[in-house]
């Protein structure tokens, strides 16, 4: 990798610094050479592969082929391998030997948990299909400024780094080309029919069945144990504790150099429906539940995490918080609150996927009745015995 031959920005510094700096400088543009792979030989000519020094490594056809830009506008890991050129022993410079196996990852919608999420997928089943022995570590191909996401890849991975933090040229003995988020199944799946339902590995093993699916469940586990959480696949009971109902709120915040820092309302009135949960707990006398005022903003991912494991129920209005449930136990029950405007079916489709009890309730529009979210909740509780 030669960082002087990708057009970006530095990548790495505080949000507070690069405010309203433009997506398009954070996103890599190569020129050719960017990277490059030792072909053998010295001379001008290689004579036993029949090419010239600097030649790329694959035409556009090969592209086409196997890394086809489909509705992706600017499908930077295709122009990452477009980039490649094949250069002589000679011409094969390291300022920089990285001996681990090392992830090339290229990000867009960086601070957006959903879309993070697609990009940790893609890295943990990269490294399954690579049969890496260990986790790998992240080198981020892109400009992006820090985001509190780097908490669970500093977690998840052994440790990350941005291209352009690199003097001089960098060789990889296992460089590993990591698929943009927006080509996992994970995200796929959304407008691609997946007749797929998960179930732990541990099921499957015992009862195989080609119309399941462990790999979400596995990947869940993951998060879980980057945290030091025990990985207990089979757990059904919740502790003497009680219950936790988990509210999942939308609050505003910072995310990136061009947001305004005030996500869009997908519940108008998010506070009247808390508060209306919050006083039936208070006078239900069948058992213990606990409200879990899922303020995701003000917490480390680790705290999210644990929040989610600790979860009998899980409730919400549409929004990226909600990606969460793939680490959630096996058997938590997710209650999704729709607006009219955001019928989508990202964790109906998760939990499908994870094998988790989903139910949801669609608005007319973006307010809900109060009333009407608690008796749901309710009959959810009774469904546990509560």
């Amino acid at each position: 990798m030669v960082p002087e031959r990708i057009r970006m920005s530095r990548g790495g510094e505080s949000l507070e610094d690069v405010m309203g700096r433009e997506e398009d400088e954070e996103l890599p543009a190569f020129d050719d050479g960017a990277f490059e792979i030792e072909g053998g030989g010295g001379g001008r000519r290689e004579s036993r592969l029949g090419f010239e020094r600097g030649r790329k490594l694959v035409d556009g056809d090969f592209l086409d082929n196997y890394v086809p830009a489909g509705g992706i506008s600017r499908h930077t890991m295709r122009d990452l391998i477009g980039s490649i050129r094949v250069v002589g022993t000679e011409g094969f410079v390291c300022d920089k030997w990285v001996e681990e196996p090392t992830l090339l990852v290229t990000r867009f919608e960086y601070a957006n948990l959903f879309h993070t999420i697609t990009d940790w997928y893609s890295g943990y089943v990269s490294s399954r299909v690579a049969g890496l022995p260990f986790r790998p570590r992240v080198i981020f191909i892109d400009g992006h400024c820090t985001s509190p996401m780097e908490e669970t890849w500093d977690a998840l991975f052994s440790g990350f780094s941005y291209a352009k933090s690199f003097n001089g040229s960098v060789c990889f003995r296992h460089a590993v080309l990591s698929p943009l988020g927006y080509e996992t199944a994970l995200f796929k799946g959304l407008s691609e029919h997946i007749d797929c339902k998960g179930a732990s590995a541990h099921d499957l093993w015992k009862n195989p069945d080609d119309q399941k699916t462990a790999r979400l469940s596995e990947f869940g586990e993951m998060v879980r144990a980057a945290f030091g959480f025990p990985v207990n696949r089979h757990r059904h009971e919740k502790s003497s504790s009680g219950h936790n109902v988990l509210f999942v709120r939308r609050e505003d915040y910072l995310a990136h150099p061009r947001h305004s820092g005030k996500p869009e309302s997908r519940l108008t009135n998010e506070q009247e429906v808390f508060d209306a949960i919050k006083s039936w707990v208070s006078n239900h006398l069948e058992c213990k539940i606990n409200l879990v005022n899922g303020l995701f903003a003000h917490m480390s991912m680790r705290e999210q995490v644990q929040a989610i494991q600790d979860a009998s129920v899980i409730i919400g209005a549409h929004g990226a918080g909600l990606t969460h449930i793939i680490s959630a136990m096996p058997k938590t029950v997710i209650f999704e609150i729709i607006s009219s405007k955001y019928r989508r079916p990202h964790f109906a489709l998760i939990a499908q996927w994870r094998g988790l009890e989903y139910h949801a309730m669609n608005l007319a529009g973006s307010h809900a009745n109060p009333p009407e979210v608690v008796d749901q909740l309710a009959d959810i509780m009774k469904s546990l015995g509560c």
